[in-house]
């Protein structure tokens, strides 16, 4: 047995005596879904108990503190150590991914492992037995809504983290953009300048103020919003710009900063897929007037859905939680000062919060060596240009994102996400640039974005989930090489001309 195999071992064994919550966190260390039950005194493998065993067990109602011999499961299959691969192969089944391998004393030897993960996403959350308490202790004490102790931790969590004084919890990433304009005063008749590349939260924010969005090209060093294209794009109307700091890599905030000052404009950092990332050693979010962030289900840190406005000024904090809460004021309750708007976090979601951000630094450590091991795979691929990573940001990997020049590598960025799916590995494309979205295309007809359109075109996203494997990253990138030489050096049968859609 080597190491490395003993270690895992180790890792994944609990006491057969043992309780619920020891076996969730066994699993949660050995990370293949299930923990060894060994007898104490004699080292003896008597079962295995896996997280689907586990969460049926608490719909049941059983506790944490349970006995893990409460929990109903399934006989497990074992094989001896030194069986032959086709032996213990015939052994899988749908429900049974981990078989142990035994000694002649009944111990457990090695593991072998049926690979489950045949598909990869693109990206899922990850959540672990924190996350689970903080939402129990909701449960059982009652504080579900909007009210609660993990909101307001939540929100001085967030606060510190990105280095602001205020932090506001809101029901998703788009309330909070809408907020933050609306504290401004923004409305109909004002402009408000966004990139064209980006999710169109970012643009259905400023219409439903009434404001128009105005948009600006991309630049090629980061793809984000190009700051030499903002100042033609303003006028008397303009109030205020919106950098997103796309796919995790901060926007060029100094030429938008000095630009903003010139012309007596708001900034708000829409950084609701930049959660840790910095601008110059200064975290996003709390660069401009105003950030904003999404916790949605696929983002760094999740809360399901909900959002956050982050900001240095009292005026425009005040403001936010007046709107946030139907207009209400709060030294008066039922009496409403203005037109307001539910946009509060319920307390479930901020439980979730409180937890995320307690291991976020992991999460940001494991999303960057998936960066790193992408780029080491890739970098020397023909046709695929690796994400920007700019000497003055320190970028986080929310989606590793790739362009594909169909000229070089082979095959269309549409070809390989195809071929992608065939191998169960999801992937994404770009964003639409929304100057060509039908909601926004008379607006724009005039002008022309063509690094957004080109970026857009060639663009893909791959897996880039904190849970992923070494192997799983690896597996991607191995399909990738395997395709570029392949259709470098063979024809399709049937499509000697054509590499893909153009």
């Amino acid at each position: 047995m080597t190491a490395n195999i003993r270690k895992r071992i180790e890792a994944m064994s609990m006491s057969a005596t043992g309780t619920i919550r020891q076996a969730m966190r066994s699993i949660e260390r050995g990370a293949l879904g299930v923990a060894l039950l060994i007898e104490p005194r004699t080292k003896h493998f008597v079962g295995l108990v896996t997280d689907g065993d586990i969460r049926r067990a608490l719909l049941k109602g059983y506790g944490l503190k349970s006995p893990v011999t409460t929990v109903q499961r399934l006989v497990p299959k074992t094989a001896r150590a030194g069986m032959s691969l086709q032996q213990v192969s015939a052994l899988f089944s749908e429900p049974v991914g981990v078989v142990p391998l035994l000694d002649e004393d009944g111990r457990v030897a090695d593991l072998a492992v049926f690979n489950r993960r045949g598909y990869i996403p693109v990206a899922e959350p990850s959540l672990g037995e924190k996350e689970l308490l903080n939402v129990l202790e909701c449960v059982l004490t009652g504080w579900v809504s909007s009210a609660g102790k993990f909101i307001t931790r939540f929100e001085e969590m967030f606060a510190e983290f990105c280095g602001t004084r205020y932090a506001i919890a809101t029901s998703n990433g788009t309330t909070a953009l809408h907020l933050a304009l609306l504290a401004l005063g923004i409305g109909p008749g004002d402009e408000v300048i966004v990139p064209t590349l980006t999710f169109i939260s970012t643009a259905s924010a400023v219409s439903h103020t009434g404001a128009r969005a105005v948009f600006v090209d991309s630049e090629l060093e980061t793809w984000n919003i190009d700051p030499n294209l903002i100042e033609e794009a303003i006028t008397s109307r303009t109030k205020a710009i919106i950098p997103v700091h796309l796919y995790g890599h901060p926007a060029s905030m100094s030429p938008i900063l000095d630009i903003a000052a010139r012309h007596n404009l708001a900034v708000i950092e829409d950084a609701a897929e930049a959660h840790g990332a910095c601008y110059k050693g200064q975290r996003v979010g709390g660069i401009g007037d105003m950030g904003a962030f999404s916790f949605y289900g696929n983002k760094i840190i999740t809360t399901g859905e909900g959002g956050m406005v982050v900001t240095n000024r009292a005026d425009l904090s005040e403001k936010i939680r007046l709107l946030r809460n139907h207009g209400m004021s709060p030294e008066h309750r039922y009496w409403h000062l203005e037109l307001g708007y539910n946009y509060r976090m319920t307390n479930l979601q901020a439980a979730l919060g409180v937890a995320q951000l307690e291991k976020v630094q992991t999460l940001l450590a494991k999303r960057r060596r998936l960066f790193e091991i992408y780029n080491g795979k890739l970098g020397s691929i023909p046709g695929v240009t690796l994400p920007p990573s700019a000497p003055w940001a320190d970028s986080v990997c929310w989606l590793y994102t790739i362009l594909i020049d169909k000229t070089v590598f082979g095959m269309s960025r549409d070809a390989l996400m195809e071929s992608l799916r065939e191998e169960n590995i999801e992937t994404r494309p770009m964003f639409i640039p929304l100057h060509l979205q039908p909601l926004y295309r008379d607006g724009s007809s005039s002008r022309s974005f063509p690094n957004a359109e080109m970026l857009a075109h060639r663009g893909l996203s791959l897996p880039s989930s904190a849970n992923l494997r070494v192997a799983d990253v690896e597996r991607v990138a191995e399909v990738i090489s395997y395709l570029a030489k392949r259709d470098q050096t063979l024809e399709k049968p049937g499509k000697k001309a054509e590499r893909g859609r153009p």
